[in-house]
């Protein structure tokens, strides 16, 4: 079963469970004469709602890539989660609205027994149902299914309050419906944004985690002629979708036959491994008792040595034209790049007098 597979089932799990839990409220509700019950089971059929948005993105996300999406649907994903997360917010302020009701005209509620044992077993359903969405959502990377596991629980700790609220009625004769209902309301609504949070920043682009780059970093190195990988960029589209690129430092020994076997063969392992689409560049160490290895290290060492420089890379001299180009990473501490970039040309200048010098000021996308 893959990972969509895998999805599905767990939706299909919640929307069954939504879907029994209204129809026990409902035989209840009419045994009872509640209309109160028989409106909390239709509250739980629109509950089965977030399951069925997440069936559908993941479906959606899965068709395949065409002329107007190259990259494919993966992102839908998102949005999957997106409208997950603006329903639980709506659910947090429409039940402040009515908490906020309560408290300015309070009224009486009235509980039975068969009512406080409906909200039991609802407290239940909603807690094991919504603790196991979650989990399957964060084992499997959905926002989607973990946004719908947490509108569950958030329906647990409502009817929660509820059950709350009707054993101090029932004991000390106190109304507090509207307050405790206000407060839950809140911890709803910056959950919710919490929630949506997550999908949006997947949206906008993301930075990489820390320890995915180091294992992308360690893998590449491994291959025989690798000196140095730099320029880790990749793009999300999708949780099965990665699109990158990266530069890796060789000898300048090493011939096109050879560079085009080698880049070949990282592709293939980062598509087989982590599925990234990869293409890979080519940052040439000089070699030999020549000018260009020369300058090479003078100006590598010289601005290794800068407390304001995170990584230098990418160094070339073209000799036709009599210029030196370089990449560096400043520090996050650097903010005017243009001054930084001039400052270095002229401390450069004094290493190659005879020389154009070109610094150019990388940024580190991924570490």
């Amino acid at each position: 079963m893959n990972r969509s597979q895998k999805i599905i089932r767990t939706s299909v799990i919640g929307i069954a469970a939504n879907v029994l839990l209204a129809a026990f409220k409902a035989f209840v509700g009419i045994l009872a004469n509640s209309v109160a019950i028989v409106m909390d089971a239709v509250n739980n059929l629109s509950d089965a709602l977030s399951s069925v948005i997440t069936i559908i993105g993941t479906k959606l996300s899965e068709r395949p890539a065409d002329r107007a999406h190259p990259f494919g649907y993966g992102r839908v994903e998102y949005f999957s989660a997106i409208i997950i997360s603006v329903l639980v917010i709506f659910a947090g302020v429409t039940s402040l609205i009515e908490s906020v009701k309560k408290i300015i005209e309070p009224t009486e509620p009235e509980y039975t027994s068969m009512t406080l044992i409906v909200i039991a077993v609802a407290i239940m359903v909603k807690l094991v149902l919504g603790q196991f969405v979650k989990r399957q959502g964060q084992q499997l990377k959905s926002d989607a299914l973990i946004a719908s596991g947490s509108d569950a629980l958030f329906d647990a700790i409502i009817t929660l309050s509820t059950l709350v609220s009707a054993g101090i009625m029932l004991l000390w004769n106190v109304s507090v419906d509207g307050v405790l209902g206000a407060l839950i309301s809140l911890v709803i609504i910056k959950a919710g944004i919490e929630m949506l949070a997550s999908p949006v920043s997947e949206m906008l682009g993301s930075r990489i985690s820390p320890e995915f780059v180091r294992s992308i970093k360690q893998d590449v190195l491994a291959f025989d002629g690798v000196h140095g990988v730099f320029d880790i960029i990749l793009h999300n589209y999708g949780p099965n979708m990665l699109i990158g690129s990266l530069h890796i430092n060789v000898y300048d020994t090493m011939d096109a036959h050879k560079i085009h076997a080698l880049t070949r063969s990282i592709t293939e392992q980062m598509l087989d491994k982590y599925g990234i689409v990869l293409t890979v560049g080519i940052y040439a160490i000089a070699t030999g008792d020549n000018k260009r290895t020369q300058l090479q290290n003078s100006i590598m060492q010289t601005l290794s040595k800068h407390q304001d420089i995170v990584q230098v890379h990418g160094f070339c001299y073209y000799e036709k034209e009599r210029r030196v180009s370089v990449d560096v990473v400043p520090d996050i501490s650097v903010h005017d790049d243009k001054a930084f970039s001039a400052s270095l040309i002229q401390e450069l200048k004094a290493l190659a007098p005879d020389e154009e010098v070109t610094v150019i000021i990388d940024h580190n996308y991924s570490e």
